[in-house]
C-alpha cells in the first residue's frame, strides 16, 4: 500500500544515503503547480555533507534520486556532491 505524507511532514526530516551515510536535514522542498521537483538539504554539524561543503549552506537534492521518505529520507549515493582537483598530479 503506497502511503503518502503531506510536504510539511517532511520538513527537519534526517536524509541518509543509501550506504548509511548522515546526510543532512531537509529544509524545504522545490515544487512545480503538480509535483516535487526537489529537495533542498541543509549541511548539519557531523553530517557528510557539512564535511564535503565546508561553508556552503546545504545542496539541491533532484526528487529523482529520493528513493524513500518514512521516518527518514533515503537519498542515492548519486546524490553526493564530488570535487575534483583542478591543480595537475605532482609527479
Amino acid at each position: 500500500m503506497l502511503r503518502t505524507k503531506r510536504v510539511t511532514e517532511v520538513y527537519e526530516m534526517r536524509v541518509f544515503t543509501d550506504t548509511g551515510d548522515y546526510f543532512g536535514d531537509v529544509e524545504e522542498a522545490l515544487l512545480t503547480q503538480t509535483k516535487v521537483i526537489g529537495w533542498r538539504v541543509k549541511a548539519t554539524r557531523n553530517s557528510v555533507l557539512s564535511k564535503l561543503l565546508g561553508s556552503a549552506k546545504g545542496v539541491v537534492v533532484p526528487h529523482q534520486l529520493v528513493k524513500s521518505v518514512g521516518d527518514v529520507m533515503i537519498i542515492s549515493k548519486a546524490a553526493m556532491p564530488s570535487y575534483t582537483s583542478e591543480e595537475p598530479a605532482s609527479v
